[in-house]
């Protein structure tokens, strides 16, 4: 069983429908039900249980999680992909960010993704199997000045599933990020980004695509992939 959690209609909708076709339930958590009816029509021929969470939040994570156990059985697998880059304020240049915008940021991408390991680790541990699957970016692993505040903890990110994967090796459980350079189609990030110029252009990637790499991921037990447009390259 898959929980995708911080589902939109790009990547993670994309990545449910990809599990999905290898037989896994998978159960979509977003803040709020507006779009639920319309994910579980995408999903025709998928058990694809909805529910209302704010997963960034420990206490609503730790609530949305047992109630997805008892309603479709123990998780096996989690997507994480909730972060938004305008959180905190947005994205600050290096040269003007001070603490308070590296603090925002580290709170919407590293802090999260601990305490959704916190929350479901144990048990795949005690059960010695199991995915963590994170989505980060490109300036995780590459200077991309353009993305200021958000580059440090997209970096941060990046080297704790890295560090979280060489940890877990020899348990069973497996940890891996999808590092992405480029706009996801059909997301909410895309829709607000493509609407306003923002001085600069990273190219579209097409979420089916990353989901497939997602499942690669999964498969082959790799601690990372990247997916990259040609542009994002460039802008390194």
């Amino acid at each position: 069983m898959l929980a995708v959690l911080g589902v939109g209609p790009g990547l993670g909708l994309s990545i449910a429908h990809r599990f999905g076709r290898e037989g896994f339930t998978t159960a979509l958590v977003s803040r709020t039900d507006a779009r639920h009816a319309d994910y579980r029509a995408s999903l025709a021929g998928i058990t694809a249980p909805t529910y209302t969470a704010d997963v960034t939040d420990e206490a609503q994570l730790g609530a949305v999680l047992a109630r997805i156990t008892a309603d479709a059985g123990e998780i096996d697998t989690v997507y994480f992909g909730p972060a938004d880059a305008t959180a905190g304020g947005g994205i600050t240049p290096l040269t003007e960010a001070g603490a308070g915008s590296l603090r925002a940021a580290f709170d919407s991408l590293v802090v999260p993704a601990a305490k959704l390991v916190g929350a479901v680790l144990p048990g795949l541990l005690a059960r010695g199997s199991g995915s963590l699957l994170f989505a980060g970016g490109l300036s995780g692993k590459y200077p991309m000045p353009m993305l200021g505040s958000l580059a440090p903890a997209s970096a941060a990110l990046r080297m704790y599933v890295l560090t979280l994967h060489a940890a877990l090796r020899e348990t069973g459980v497996h940890a891996g990020i999808l590092t992405i350079g480029g706009l996801v189609e059909r997301g909410d990030i895309h829709r607000m980004m493509t609407a306003q110029d923002h001085g600069f252009t990273v190219g579209t990637l097409d979420p089916d695509d990353i989901a497939e790499k997602a499942w690669s991921l999964y498969v082959q037990r790799d601690a990372e992939a990247e997916f990259t447009t040609t542009a994002a390259v460039q802008a390194r």
